[in-house]
Formats: structure tokens, sequence, C-alpha cells
């Protein structure tokens, strides 16, 4: 699972990167690898509108809304048997006897 990192420390990061020191230098003095840098960096961009793509506010409703519609098919498909199973009419013990 990958290491999360404080907002403070994450901003500290950018701002290091946006002043002009290169993402290895970032890296190297941080701790840290390029790639968490690099990451970091487009996922801000693209979440200030600098770069197109899926904000991970975006990402986070997607994964919710996601969820809640396989919750939704599933509940379907429970209800869905249950009016097959109620629209079989069944006797008790086997069947009924004609009413005189």
């Amino acid at each position: 699972m990958p290491r999360s990192y404080p907002p403070e420390f994450r901003r500290k990061v950018l701002d290091l990167v946006a002043s002009g020191r290169k993402v290895a230098e970032v890296a190297q003095l941080l701790g840290i690898s390029d790639q968490t840098i690099s990451v970091r960096r487009r996922q801000h961009l693209i979440g200030t509108g600098q770069l197109p793509g899926t904000t991970s506010s975006d990402r986070s409703e997607l994964v919710a809304a996601r969820k809640r519609i396989a919750e939704l098919e599933a509940e379907l498909t429970i209800h869905r048997r249950a009016a097959e199973l109620l629209g079989k009419v069944t006797h008790p013990k086997g069947g009924s006897k004609p009413s005189a």
C-alpha cells in the first residue's frame, strides 16, 4: 500500500519543485521517490485545471457512485428473484381441492 504523507509535507514538496529545484534533487533531499513527486505534481496540476484529467474529488465521487450502483444492482436482482418466486402460486400439500 502506498505511503500517505500529510498535506503540509505534500505542499512543501510541490513548493520546492515549483521554486525551480529538480524533482530528483527534492526526492533525494526528502527521502521519497521521484515517482511519488511526479504523481503528486500531476494530481496537483489536474486539480488546479492546468492539465486535463479527473480530479481527486471527482475520482472519489466516481468510486462511491460505482459502489452504490453495484449495491442497487444486487438489490434489484434480489427483488426480481423474489417477484419470480412469489409469482408462482404454490399450494400447500401439493395442490388444492376444488370448492363445491
